[in-house]
Parts: C-alpha cells; structure tokens; sequence
C-alpha cells in the first residue's frame, strides 16, 4: 500500500510503500520515518515527539538583526526569520505536504471527469487528495489546532494547544479544474495564532504561503513580523532553496481580469477592463489565481482583479483565498483591496464569506478603486499612470 507522503531518500522523491492504515487524524500516515531527512530546531526530526517541544509565543526580531540570505534552505530561512518553534514546524510541515502534492499532480491520471491519483489503497481526485494530505500534515505539525478547507469548510480538531498553537485554512488545490490542460495550478493557505477563523482579519495572520505547481514548483511565503515575500524552489534533490525576496510591487503594463463576464452589466469594471486595452497593457491571464497572482510578485508589477456583478456575483474566498493571497501581496510591497479597503482589513464573519478583490501597485489599486467607486483612499497628489 502507497503511503499517503511521498518520502525524501537520497535525494530523491519517491512514492514510499508501506502497511499503512487508512487516512486518520489520530494515527496520520506523515510518519517520523516518510520524512526523516529532515530537520527540525537543530534535531534529527525522527527524535522530535509531540512532548518535546514547548509552545512559544511569536516574538517580532528587529529587521536589521538577522539577513536571509538567497540561497539558504527553508529550514535556515525559518530559524533566521522567527523565534517561533511552533509556526517553524507548521511551515516546515506543510512545506512536505506542497512538495508530495506537487508529485501527486505531475503523475495525474486525467480522464473525461477528473484526474487522479492514489492515497493509500485509494483512487481521489487531486484535490481532494491535497487535502487529505495538507491535514495530515498540520496533524502531524502538532501545533496545528484546528483547520478547514475550501473542500472541508468546518473546524477539524488537529489536536494542537490554543496558547502558542495556530488555526490554519487553505484551498487544497486552487485550480484543480484546469489540472489536465496541464496549466500551472496551486495551493494557498494562511496562518493565524490561537484558535479563531471567524471573528479575525487576514492581517491577524502570523503567516500565509502558496505551493505554486507549474514547469517549477515553488513555495512562497511572507510573515508577518519579518520584512518581503519569499520565494522557495524544489531542487532535484527534494530540498526547497531559498530563490528570491520580494519587498516592492513597482508600476507595469501588465493585467490579469478575472470574472470577465462581469463587464457585460458592471459598466464600470468594463471601462476599466477598455482602459488596459487601450492603454496597450500586456494581457497575461491563466485562469487560475494562484499563478496570476504570483506573476505580481515575481515580475513585480502588475494588476489582478476579479470583479463582481448584478448577475455575477463573488465567487473567492475571503478565508482560503483572498486573506493569505492579500498577505502574500503586501508583504512584497504591493496593494489589495475589495474596492474600498484592503482586504486584510475584512473582518471574517464566516468560513464561506466570499468577496470580490484586486492586487497589484499602488497605483494600479488607486485606478481600480476611482474606475468602480469614484475615489480611492490611497490617492494622493501625485499623478496615476503605469509606466511603459
């Protein structure tokens, strides 16, 4: 029976068979033994049990303190960049799980419904596999309290403490429909302290990141008490290596315009789709929102909008997708809003909230928000136009 992690040996990622018992919580499958090679606070993490390491609270260093450097693993990143044993491991957990995923779809079997692959003795659908998988992992972390998923939207009991414990969400499989064209897809998810998903804003997360699945897969990711979004690559060997920060969104000819059958009764956000047109911006638009919104922070410029309707009406997230993405974005230097405030700045009533967003430059957010609204709470006296 295929274990449901894909192992790390000698330098290779490699399914892993094994007696395993079905999916559970309460005896995950993401052994001690699936992920040995890796380390954790300076210790084989085969010796690392739930009892030896002791809650922390976050602590904020000073910027200036400690430099990451390009080129460091994500295990080195972390200890650089937090003193927070708990949210290390949860990062380092859910690192495993993006790397297996990313295994898991590069060898879907797509057919005329769904694509698929194994977990165990079973047949899933890739996103429901990510998602048996990305909970495993949290599992496993044991700092994770509770979690939901965009495919699992309720509270699952991870076993994590409250004090010094996390609440994770995630879309599993952001994307999943455009798997068999064999479009870049990706996973999402942000981090908030304690144990609270209702009643908090995206900028009460102490964390948020993305598996990006695509020609190369990456791990981005930002926190929230140290400076940039960070952007992790898959080597050969199974190791994620530390690539590219980013701490500024500048002004670009580039546009990504979800949701486009909204133009047909929103004159306003037809104007605005004309404007970029006109204006001779350079169309660069997938279909899915993991890989357009990270093109913002790799190219360092750009602008995404998914815009809402009298007859078409919003469909992201604000938990699982709009929240972490928002994070992701502004950390790099850029901007979100849902066209009067920052989207960090939404309170999360519930699991299922949906809005409609935009990120991207600042002055590419103040266009966006005069074009639907008549005015912008980022204008200033300074000119709004994209550079060439």
């Amino acid at each position: 029976m295929e274990a449901s992690i894909a192992c790390c040996s000698h330098g290779m990622l490699l399914p892993r068979a094994a007696a395993a018992s079905q999916y559970s919580y309460s005896s995950p499958s993401f052994s001690t033994k699936i992920i040995k090679s890796s380390l954790f606070f300076g210790k084989p993490q085969s010796a690392t049990r739930r009892s030896s390491i002791k809650p922390s609270k976050t602590r904020r260093r000073g910027v200036g303190a400690i430099k990451c450097a390009i080129g460091d693993s994500l295990e080195e990143f972390l200890n650089k960049a937090t003193t927070d044993k708990g949210l290390i491991r949860v990062m380092t957990c859910m690192g495993e799980a993006l790397r297996t995923i990313s295994f898991k779809v590069r060898t879907a079997s797509c057919g005329g419904t769904a694509c698929v692959n194994s977990f165990g003795d079973e047949q899933l659908a890739v996103d429901m596999l990510a998602d048996k998988l990305l909970f495993e992992a949290l599992n496993y972390s044991h700092f994770c309290k509770y979690a939901c998923s965009e495919e699992v939207p309720e509270l699952q009991d991870m076993g994590g403490p409250i004090e010094g414990g996390f609440s994770v969400a995630f879309d599993p499989l952001d994307g999943s429909s455009i798997v068999d064209t064999n479009f870049t897809v990706g996973t999402i998810f942000g981090v908030w302290p304690g144990d609270k998903l209702t009643g908090v804003t995206g900028r009460d997360q102490v964390a948020a990141a993305m598996g990006i699945y695509g020609p190369r897969t990456t791990y981005v990711l930002a926190l929230k008490d140290f400076p940039g979004t960070h952007e992790f690559l898959l080597l050969d060997e199974g190791k994620w290596q530390h690539v590219k920060e980013t701490t500024e969104i500048g002004e670009g000819k580039l546009f990504s315009p979800g949701n486009l059958r909204a133009t047909f009764d929103n004159p306003n956000y037809d104007k605005l789709v004309n404007y970029y047109v006109t204006e001779k911006y350079t169309l660069r638009y997938t279909g899915g929102m993991v890989p357009d919104v990270n093109q913002i922070i790799v190219k360092e410029k750009g602008i995404f909008t998914n815009v809402i309707s009298p007859t078409s009406k919003a469909k992201l997230r604000l938990l699982f997708e709009v929240a972490p993405l928002g994070l992701l974005i502004e950390k790099a230097g850029g901007y979100s809003s849902d066209g009067h405030q920052s989207v960090l700045d939404k309170v999360i009533n519930n699991l299922d909230d949906r809005t409609q967003v935009a990120y991207g430059s600042k002055n590419e957010i103040i266009r966006f928000e005069k074009t639907l609204y008549g005015s912008s709470r980022l204008e200033e006296a300074v000119p709004v136009g994209a550079a060439a």
